[in-house]
């Protein structure tokens, strides 16, 4: 994308719309659903309570602890973001979905709650590693708060029961990467469930993470 200002704050801007346009676009989200952020410094730009990813003119701005500084009402989530930044130095970037195969694995009974999602492939282990399950909270409920920091601490993903998937990035490239291999490596799940099937070994497994830490 070529942009008309050097302002990085605009640039960051024109980044997650564009990203929303293609989540949205997509089907990856739908309706008024999912919301994205990126860190501008000490600030926190996030997309606003009500907004459709397809349609974004303008963000929220938050600070670390989640609260709101400048621009439209920040989503309702907004505090799940921050406590991932808190968590994750090295988290640029953060895309929370509901997209609707990750929805649907966080809807199933008798999983792994520490990692859902068996090692099908090789890009799941790099881009997304474990993945737990963290338990059913209504939409904006801050007591989710205090596990989603200590969970994003040594995840880069996790799921919210019947809710979806949150995922924390370098940059906003690199958290839209793993929320689509997410969303893949769910819906490979559900297409393998009843078939005989063959993960990768825990030792390919393990050497993966440990070239991606």
């Amino acid at each position: 994308m070529t942009h008309p200002t050097t302002d990085p704050t605009a640039r960051l801007t024109d980044d997650v719309i564009a990203l929303g346009a293609s989540l949205f676009h997509r089907r990856l989200t739908f309706g008024r659903t999912g919301n994205i952020s990126v860190r501008a410094g000490e600030k926190i730009l996030i997309t606003p309570t009500g907004a459709s990813l397809g349609a974004l003119t303008d963000l929220s701005v938050i600070d670390t602890t989640g609260q709101h500084i400048d621009g439209p009402k920040p989503s309702k989530e907004a505090f799940l973001h921050a406590a991932v930044y808190r968590a994750r130095p090295d988290a640029n970037a953060v895309v929370h979905l509901h997209s609707t195969y990750s929805v649907a694995i966080s809807c199933l009974d008798g999983l792994n709650p520490d990692d859902l999602l068996p090692p099908l492939t090789a890009y799941y282990v790099m881009r997304v590693g474990t993945l737990p399950l963290l338990p059913y909270h209504a939409p904006g409920d801050l007591t989710l708060e205090p596990l989603a920091q200590q969970t994003a601490a040594t995840h880069k993903a996790f799921l919210l029961a019947n809710h979806g998937p949150v995922v924390a990035g370098t940059d906003l490239a690199a958290a839209a990467d793993s929320i689509e291999e997410l969303e893949e490596t769910a819906k490979l799940f559900l297409l393998l469930s009843g078939h005989p099937t063959r993960p990768l070994t825990r030792e390919q497994a393990d050497r993966l993470r440990a070239g991606t830490r």
